[in-house]
């Protein structure tokens, strides 16, 4: 039934066009300054989060191992799209190779993918710590979090590549002008002369089932959290886990709204939300979380803050 639309001798375009923010060109410039620091945040904060961690020893505990890869994930999602964005807000050059366009795509989707999974391995992960502490190092071992991490991974990968496959396999005979300003697999199948629908069906459902439970059990998880730092009879301990707990929520509503917002949108809402408002909905969930990720649960985190202070002792000792 599926495979007319995937067999095809069209010769697809060498070339696609990234438009960039529709209707929004003459803001581009300042954008583009915008982004810029955001991404400089993202690339220096993120990697000294990877590299204390991975360096020094005490902090390869569960916690610190979710947050490094989390760290590497945000590198790898921004990565992805700001280089070339950047480009077309500064140049106006938004080509992009057939083959480059659908990478990007794999790589963007399975990375948040991959960051949705961390961001619950992360908030059971305070739960068990303050909801459960007697039995922390009993339930998160070292070989449950090797499984968890390798599963977060696998099934971000997993779940992205037949999204891909089924994409790159319609037919692109027309337009090849992308009104976006990154490969966004529904601006992408817009283009496609076949019917796009299992690819954009396939995009909801998946999406929606990793999503779903995810977000439930986050917040089932914060809930708890919440509920035990009430019990507390210190108010000081309740103003900080508070704030933490606040901050961390911030930053996940920051990723899922946006993300899933822009989701629905283009399935529901394109007729009566402007385009660029769609497009800058789908850009927000990609370059603000991994700017704010390494601020909200590295930095002001009191050991990781230690270890960066001590970090130019360390590099002195190896050296």
């Amino acid at each position: 039934m599926l495979g007319s639309p995937y067999n095809h001798t069209v010769e697809n375009p060498a070339t696609f066009f990234l438009v960039g923010i529709p209707g929004l060109q003459s803001s581009h410039l300042w954008m583009a300054f915008s982004l810029t620091v955001m991404y400089i945040i993202t690339l220096l904060g993120n990697t000294l989060l990877v590299t204390v961690i991975c360096m020094d020893s005490t902090l390869h505990e569960p916690m610190y191992c979710f947050l490094c890869i989390l760290a590497a994930v945000d590198i790898v999602m921004a990565s992805s799209v700001v280089p070339k964005m950047l480009k077309i807000f500064c140049s106006g050059n938004g080509s992009i190779s057939f083959n480059a366009c659908f990478t990007q795509m794999y790589f963007v989707h399975s990375a948040t993918a991959i960051e949705t999974g961390l961001l619950l391995a992360m908030a059971f992960d305070r739960y068990v710590a303050i909801c459960k502490p007697l039995h922390y190092k009993r339930i998160l071992t070292p070989k449950v979090v090797l499984i968890m991490n390798m599963t977060i991974v696998l099934e971000g990968i997993m779940v992205m590549t037949p999204l891909s496959w089924m994409l790159s396999h319609l037919p692109f005979c027309g337009s090849s002008v992308v009104p976006h300003s990154y490969c966004e697999h529904m601006a992408v199948a817009k283009l496609a002369c076949a019917d796009p629908m299992p690819s954009n069906l396939y995009s909801l459902i998946s999406t929606s089932i990793i999503v779903g439970p995810d977000v439930t059990f986050i917040a089932a998880s914060y809930i708890l959290i919440l509920r035990a730092v009430f019990n507390l009879s210190s108010k000081n301990a309740q103003k900080k886990a508070l704030t933490t707990c606040g901050s961390h929520v911030g930053v996940m509503v920051l990723f899922f709204l946006p993300g899933m917002s822009s989701l629905y949108v283009a399935w529901l809402g394109q007729d009566t939300v402007p385009l660029h408002t769609q497009v800058l909905l789908a850009d927000l969930y990609l370059v603000i979380p991994p700017t704010l990720n390494p601020i909200i649960y590295g930095i002001r985190t009191k050991e990781i803050r230690k270890k960066i202070w001590n970090l130019p002792m360390v590099f002195y000792q190896v050296s």
